[in-house]
């Protein structure tokens, strides 16, 4: 059974002490996807969007929010990232866009989080600079893809 790290013997929320550990170069790939209309798809495919370039703005965007995630998630600590890159697919069958996050540093815990919370803000950065033309977009698949360093070694989502 899994040991949760982040509380004490009392049962509360603390910040696990991570300062035996050995610093490591770590990496993270994380995505996800949004679903949107074929006038949203063909505005950002077309640079054509009132509020400007959506994929431009949401890359500086979901960059942003990485650095930011301790600020965010509470228990996180406060990573020093060596990289960050944002980067994005459009699939014009499916009407959608996935974004992918790769996140890195040297340090004493991974980039996971880092790498899943600027996908989750580059995409709700597309959402909100289309939303006028359409409400009814879908985020989803949010994921982590792979990782490495650090004692867990290395994950990538389909097992290898």
């Amino acid at each position: 059974m899994a040991e949760f790290t982040h509380f004490n013997k009392e049962g509360n929320a603390v910040m696990v002490d991570i300062h035996e550990k050995k610093d490591t170069y770590r990496t993270a790939v994380a995505s996800g996807r949004i679903y949107i209309s074929r006038r949203v798809y063909e505005a950002i495919a077309d640079r054509t969007a009132k509020k400007g370039d959506v994929l431009g703005v949401a890359r500086i965007a979901g960059i942003m929010g990485a650095k930011k995630n301790a600020e965010l998630i509470p228990l996180c600590h406060i990573i020093a990232l060596t990289d960050c890159e944002i980067t994005f697919e459009l699939c014009e069958e499916d009407c959608c866009v996935t974004a992918y996050c790769k996140t890195s540093c040297v340090g004493k815990t991974g980039v996971e989080m880092e790498a899943l919370t600027g996908v989750s803000v580059a995409l709700l950065t597309i959402y909100d600079m289309c939303k006028s033309m359409d409400r009814g977009m879908r985020i989803s698949d949010i994921r982590l893809l792979e990782k490495d360093g650090g004692k867990s070694g290395h994950y990538t989502a389909n097992g290898g």
